[in-house]
């Protein structure tokens, strides 16, 4: 389960920066079903595993986090058997993935209050808080027209847009990324999630920056919904993920250079409030 995991996370099957942590997370309780001789053995393979998890994207902040905590509580536990390091193990995952997903309902909850009846929104990639910031506010009763990017090079968009395709209460209307700016005439709000916030300093799925910085011009609102869980503090270094030419170029490029990054970086002047489970912050 790990080594699938890690495969997944390098190929990015997985999206969200906060399910691949849950995900990672969950695939560390494989260990409780291995074999080890000494405490000792079981943490040096606890080590070892969640490094490779961490190594499979180096631009996901939670995944970090979380992978730290997790290691770090089982040592701090000092457990005298391998059957007690073991209960810790499954004991911290259930909390690191327990405050994972209800810090996302959380600030849902809380961003989901600032969309209005009649709102025209815009996002960009496929958040999973964003997707549930949008499902509460469908079922608070409240009806908006929604923007979707295409988010190339691998159509992210086109995911969150079939989830919300058939949902009573908002029009959705996917957009090629170079219209992106034409789109933000009419919006009332652009919505999206990040990777993490680091200083002054907001990652995000590449293409964020151009979106963000129109719609500063347009002087139409930005709001990144996201856990607490992703500002980032001492300790990681955010590595940006490049991706393979072939997502761009069905033929191999000869004479030229592809540059295909994963993540833009966005500086927090430009925003103007970001939602967490916790509070409401102006920028």
């Amino acid at each position: 389960m790990i080594d699938q995991t890690v495969r997944e996370i390098e190929e990015m099957d997985t999206q969200s920066a906060s399910i691949v942590a849950v995900k990672a997370a969950n695939a560390l309780l494989d260990l409780t079903e291995r074999e080890a001789h000494s405490v000792e053995e079981f943490q040096r393979t606890l080590e070892r595993n969640s490094g490779a998890l961490q190594r499979a994207n180096r631009s996901h902040a939670p995944l970090y986090t979380t992978q730290q905590r997790i290691v770090e509580s089982v040592a701090e536990a000092d457990p005298t058997t391998v059957a007690e390091a073991k209960a810790v193990l499954e004991s911290v995952v259930e909390d690191v993935v327990t405050e994972l997903e209800s810090s996302k309902a959380a600030a849902a909850d809380r961003g989901a209050e600032l969309i209005e009846d009649g709102d025209v929104l815009l996002t960009h990639g496929s958040s999973s808080t964003v997707l549930a910031t949008l499902e509460r506010a469908l079922e608070n009763g409240t009806q908006f027209d929604l923007y979707v990017t295409e988010t190339r090079p691998r159509y992210l968009g086109r995911r969150t847009a079939r989830q919300l395709s058939d949902r009573d209460g908002v029009d959705v209307t996917l957009v090629v990324d170079g219209a992106a700016g034409h789109a933000l005439r009419e919006c009332d709000r652009v919505l999206v999630g990040m990777n993490c916030l680091i200083d002054d300093r907001l990652y995000n799925r590449i293409g964020t920056y151009p979106i963000v910085a129109t719609a500063a011009d347009q002087d139409v609102s930005v709001t990144v919904v996201a856990s607490s869980s992703k500002f980032i503090g001492s300790g990681f270094t955010f590595q940006n993920t490049y991706r393979s030419p072939s997502e761009v170029t069905l033929e191999p490029p000869e004479g030229f250079d592809v540059l295909n990054p994963g993540y833009d970086e966005v500086p927090t002047r430009l925003l103007d409030i970001v939602v967490t489970e916790d509070a409401i912050l102006e920028f």
